[in-house]
Parts: structure tokens; C-alpha cells; sequence
């Protein structure tokens, strides 16, 4: 889960951008960055850190341009490097940058290609450069001086027939435009809007539609499943479906907990998605435990915090802001690594002890993934004085790993391998679980867009929509991305000589 945003504009965009991935800092905090041409140079920043700490204003002066691109990097492998940050770059042909969100599921049998057919060499661990040098071939095979959008477009199309994963995406090519594209199931999102100036009109692509709204572009659609976009440094607008089989099959897990309430995927309000999701778990209860003795419900700042209120409003019960949340404290489950999540649980979350002691209480969170948080939660709960602690779910448990951009990638660090509900439940301590039902997390979605058939929902039920994930490759990316990996990475930055961290630091 990363955010990416590209402009162009009648002047300079360096401004809209860095505001646009303020906005989008929500789906990635370890690193930033922008690049922008003023149609014959490159002049790129990025760093790791916030978007307000890796960009400043000295940097700002420097990247000049009426185009440019922008990301927001959450890792799901490698550790805090500013090698990792993107957009990455490549100076042939024309020169292009790219920023990417998702996961290349192919990424191993590409590489070898990309070596010894392509001749071109990857530098990182990251799948973006990988798309960055596929892409760039496919535009210099086709061998044009002056690349059309027809060729651009050409381009994607081979693109798309030699990678699988999920991707969203937006380049820059130095002196032509912005090219954005989706991979050919949509599972990551992506909208473009406009916005009229006295100049012309304005073009923005970005991961969600808050990032338009707060700069004043007007959302015009979401990119489709295999689209690509093409806007050129003159803000002429070009699109042009570049994949066989297209199909519709979004991240459900996008509706849960990853996009902001403000923004619409997929032309569905993630807020009402929400709403919805609470109302269902209402009727969950009303089903299955009709004489409950729930006195109060809670939620688990943020993202839960819609659901819990409908759920109280349906079922009549008190809704209370139990907990206090440190707002400078980032996502939990974005953390890079289970010691961080841990210690960041405390000092994210402070509750209020009047809404807790002597009550029996409900607490409503977006999902259960690794447990860990939940069950520090729960906890905190019973230390408040609460006499019973039941814990709700607006997701269905999460059983299997992600593979397209989400970082769950190991599942023995799921709480919901191998264990039913009831077991979940008393591993976080709860004296009860409710878990949402698969089928009515669909509708909460499908309510608002009949349209969307289908919804990649592998990390509930182990289907996955690309066809090609087989228990090997789901072996290989746990070796690679587990906790206990990243902890030993995070030890070899900070370890790797005798002179230890100072010297590191120096």
C-alpha cells in the first residue's frame, strides 16, 4: 500500500503535489518523494520520513516544472533506505521517472529477463524499478523519437501481457507528459479529475480522490481495470483500455481500513462503505445474540469509528469514545515491524476509565490481522474496570497472506491461521468475537455500485484473483517479508560494522 499522484499543469505543480501526498500520507509513512520537469530536465527529492520531513522548503525551490509525479512509500519489503524511495528513474529512453503501489507477483521470473533480454540492470529490491525498466523498454523497442500516445499506449499493452500482480501507476517522461495506468484486475485504485484555470485546463491522477478534492480538481472517474491515461505536457487528455480480459476485481480490504472516509473508489463513498459495514454487523448480532448484554460500544480510533457509531445507532445501545488517540503517532499496522507495533499500541491509544469500569462493553475495529494491538486493547479495557469485553469486527478474520501491495506476507504472523472465530476471540483475551460475514462486507460495497462484480478478497477466503499464487510463492515472500526478517535487516543497518549505530548515523 503505497500513494501516488501526478499532475500537469499551465504552472508550477511542486506545491499540488506535496499537498496531494499529505493527504495520501495515510498509505504509506516510510518514505517521500517528488519529481518534476519543466520539459527538458528532471528535478527530483525524496527521502525517508514524512512527506513534511523529507521534503522542506529548500527542496520545494528546486523542483520546478508544470509536470511532475509523486509517491508516499509503505514497505512491504527491504527496510528505511532512501535507495527504496521512489519515484525511481531511468535516463533511456527520453528519460522517464515512475512511482508504483502494489505488488508484482512476478517479479522473480522478470528479473532474469530483464537481465538477459532486456540488458537493462535492476539496482534495488523493489518491484517499482522493475516496472520502471520494463516499461522503458517496451517505449525504446518501438524506437520513436517523438513517442504518441498510440505508442505509449503500445507500450502498456506489453506491459500488462508480461506482469501479473496488482499495480497502480503514473510516470513522467521528460518532454512528452504524465502516463498513468491500472493493472488489468483494478485491485489497486486509482482516479484522474480536472480542474479549469485561466491558463487551460489541469489534469491529476492519484491513488484517492481526496487528494484531488483538497487541490480543487473535480474527480472525473477511476481509471479502469488495464486503462491507461495519457497527458500530455500540453494537458491533452488520451486514454485507451491497454488490456486483454479486463476485469473488475478491486481490494475489499481498500473499504476496510486502507482509503480514507472522504475519498470514492471505484464510484463507491468509502464513508457509506463503512456505514454499512456497521448496520450489517448490527443485524449480525440482532441474528446471532439476541439477548446480548452489551451496555456500551466502543470503537478503536480511526477507521472503525463510522461502523461503531451505526452499529450503536441500529442496536440502541450508547456510543463512547473510550479511547484517546495520539494523532502523531502513526498507523499501527504500517509499522514496519512487530517490536514497533507493539510499543507504539500504549502510547497510541490512552482510554477513559469512567467509560470502561463496571460496564460490559463492545469494541469495534476494522479487522484483526496480526492480533497483536487487539489484544493489548482488550486488555487495556479490563484494567479500566470494564466486567465483560466483547470485541467486534467490521472485516471478516483475516486467515491468509496479501501478495498485491498489503503487508501481510507471512501467515503464521496471522492471528486467524488456523484458528476458528471462537479461537481468535480468546487469544485477544475477549470474553466474546463477531466477525463480519464475507458476503455482507461484499454488499456494503456493492449497495452503492452494482456495477462492481467481483473483489479480490484473498486475505479472507485464499483466493487469488491473479491466478498465479501457489503455496511456493507464498513460502518465498514469508521468508522475505516476515517480521522476524525485517527485524533482521533493521539489526544489519544498525549493526553492520564495529562502529554501530553513530557510525551509521555519520
Amino acid at each position: 500500500m503505497c500513494g501516488i499522484v501526478g499532475i500537469v499543469g499551465h504552472s508550477y505543480v511542486n506545491q499540488t503535489i506535496f499537498d496531494a501526498l499529505t493527504v495520501l500520507q495515510h498509505r504509506g509513512q516510510d518514505a517521500a518523494g517528488i519529481v518534476t520537469s519543466d520539459g527538458s530536465k528532471f528535478f527530483m527529492r525524496k527521502d525517508v520520513g514524512l512527506v513534511r520531513d523529507s521534503i522542506r522548503t529548500r527542496h520545494m525551490r528546486k523542483l520546478v516544472g508544470n509536470l511532475g509525479i509523486g509517491h508516499v512509500r509503505y514497505p512491504t519489503a527491504g527496510t528505511s533506505d532512501a535507495a527504496e524511495a521512489q519515484p525511481f528513474y531511468v535516463n533511456s529512453p527520453y528519460g522517464i521517472a515512475l512511482a508504483h503501489n502494489g505488488n508484482i507477483t512476478n517479479s522473480e521470473s522478470l528479473l532474469s529477463t530483464i537481465n538477459e533480454t532486456d540488458m537493462r540492470h535492476i539496482n534495488t529490491d523493489s518491484d517499482s524499478e522493475i516496472l520502471l525498466n520494463i516499461f522503458a523498454h517496451e517505449l525504446q523497442y518501438l524506437g520513436a523519437k517523438k513517442p504518441s500516445a498510440d505508442e505509449i499506449f503500445q507500450a502498456v499493452t506489453m506491459l500488462h501481457q508480461r506482469v501479473t500482480g496488482g499495480y497502480a501507476v503514473v510516470a513522467l517522461i521528460t518532454g512528452f507528459g504524465v502516463v498513468a495506468f491500472r493493472d488489468p484486475h483494478g485491485i489497486r485504485p486509482l482516479v484522474y479529475g480536472c480542474r479549469e484555470t485561466p491558463h487551460g485546463t489541469e489534469y491529476m491522477v492519484a491513488s484517492e480522490s481526496a487528494a484531488l478534492d483538497i487541490s480543487g480538481f473535480t474527480l472525473v472517474r477511476d481509471v479502469a481495470p488495464g486503462e491507461a491515461i495519457f497527458i500530455t505536457k500540453k494537458a491533452e487528455l488520451f486514454t485507451q483500455q491497454c488490456a486483454l480480459n479486463a476485469r473488475s476485481t478491486p481490494c475489499l480490504f481498500e473499504y476496510v481500513y486502507l482509503s480514507r472516509p472522504d475519498s470514492l473508489i471505484d464510484g463507491v463513498s468509502v464513508y457509506h462503505s463503512r456505514m454499512a459495514q456497521g448496520v450489517k454487523l448490527a443485524e449480525k448480532i440482532k441474528r446471532c445474540w439476541p439477548k446480548h448484554d452489551i451496555d456500551v460500544i466502543i470503537p478503536i480510533p480511526e477507521t472503525s469509528r463510522t461502523a461503531a457509531n451505526e452499529m450503536a445507532r441500529h442496536l440502541a445501545i450508547d456510543f463512547r469514545e473510550g479511547f484517546v488517540k495520539n494523532h502523531y503517532i502513526g498507523r499501527t499496522f504500517i509499522m514496519p515491524g512487530q517490536a514497533q507495533r507493539q510499543d507504539s499500541v500504549r502510547k497510541k491509544l490512552n482510554p477513559i476509565r469512567a467509560e470502561f469500569e463496571g460496564k460490559n462493553v463492545l469494541l469495534v475495529d476494522d479487522s484483526i490481522v496480526r492480533g497483536t494491538t487487539s489484544k493489548k486493547i482488550v486488555a487495556m479495557a479490563r484494567e479500566m474496570g470494564a466486567k465483560k469485553v466483547y470485541f467486534a469486527s467490521a472485516a471478516p478474520a483475516v486467515r491468509y497472506p496479501n501478495v498485491y501491495g498489503i503487508d501481510m506476507p507471512s501467515v503464521d504472523e496471522l492471528i486467524g491461521h488456523e484458528r476458528d472465530d471462537a479461537a481468535i476471540g480468546q487469544a485477544i483475551g475477549a470474553d466474546k468475537i463477531i466477525f463480519q460475514d464475507l458476503a455482507d462486507l461484499k454488499a456494503s460495497v456493492t449497495e452503492f455500485n452494482t456495477d462492481i462484480e467481483a473483489f479480490d478478497t484473498s486475505v479472507f477466503d485464499g483466493h487469488y484473483v491473479t491466478g498465479d499464487i501457489d503455496e511456493a510463492y507464498l513460502k518465498s515472500i514469508a521468508d522475505k517479508r516476515s517480521d522476524k526478517k525485517k527485524a533482521q535487516q533493521l539489526e544489519m543497518v544498525y549493526h553492520c560494522d564495529s562502529g554501530g549505530l553513530q557510525q551509521n548515523i555519520e
